[in-house]
């Protein structure tokens, strides 16, 4: 089941959409989007009569943290060696702030103290219930589901801060989207990053050190996780820069393409 967030231009909006995704992560011109008697995290699903078709909304991200989202760094190899770093002994954590997150469709902003903003494409796990100390065999339990992700990164900043928080806390600096999928086995998902049509990364969740559910055991085993909760499980090798006018599209197969496009901050 694909759970979005949208706008008519009224207030905010869930929904259930329908359709069937096409190769390159597109759902077909028939989609729809039956609305929801609330946010189904706290209210459960409980379908309205109103329906419109999935063209004439606007989507937004469809999910807001109510706390943070937590970010995996050096969870692919390949991504790891491309940045000189070793593998780590046991997930790497940073956290970026929910005021980070925009959804599909939304610029994300060039910061002026940066001059070297990255994508980083990945597969986003979101939490259903609060939770802690998750043993790895009841992880399903607590995930709502799965989205997809921009973990962006101002990389000039990450290196000179040594920690992450600046680099990749601007607002904006976490695209999600387009929706949740509630229904899906993330075990060997392609992931993949494209930079005005042009492919960059191009992984599969099957290469992950750290699969999803010992990242949410572990994280759960130091922090206490609330509903709407964000894990983003890492990137794959091809990172690299964008610069404003860039448009990104991520792409994660069984969920559908993010699209962001890059602006000058005003």
């Amino acid at each position: 089941m694909r759970i979005a967030r949208f706008t008519t231009g009224d207030d905010p909006r869930y929904g259930v959409v329908s359709g069937d995704l096409d190769e390159h992560g597109e759902l077909d011109p028939d989609a729809t989007v039956v609305a929801l008697a609330g946010d189904p995290l706290y209210v459960g699903m409980h379908p309205t009569e109103e329906q419109h078709r999935l063209a004439d909304v606007r989507l937004l991200a469809p999910v807001l943290p109510r706390s943070k989202v937590v970010g995996i760094g050096r969870n692919y190899a390949a991504h790891a060696a491309e940045m000189g770093n070793d593998v780590p002994a046991e997930p790497l954590m940073f956290l970026k702030p929910n005021t980070s997150v925009v959804g599909p469709g939304d610029p994300v902003f060039y910061p002026h103290q940066s001059s070297e903003v990255h994508f980083e494409g990945e597969l986003a796990v979101v939490i259903g219930r609060i939770c802690r100390d998750v043993p790895k065999e009841k992880v399903a339990d607590v995930i709502h589901g799965y989205t997809v992700g921009n973990d962006v990164t101002a990389r000039d900043l990450q290196r000179s801060d040594v920690q992450f928080t600046r680099g990749k806390g601007f607002d904006s600096f976490c695209p999600l989207g387009p929706w949740i999928e509630t229904e899906l086995d993330v075990s060997d998902l392609r992931v993949q990053t494209f930079l005005n049509g042009d492919l960059k990364q191009d992984g599969r969740t099957k290469d992950l050190i750290f699969d999803v559910p010992t990242l949410v055991a572990h994280v759960s085993s130091v922090m206490t996780l609330l509903p709407g909760d964000v894990i983003l499980t890492g990137t794959p090798d091809g990172v690299g820069p964008m610069e404003v006018g860039d448009e990104v599209d991520v792409v994660v197969e069984g969920i559908g393409t993010l699209t962001n496009r890059v602006a000058r901050r005003g």
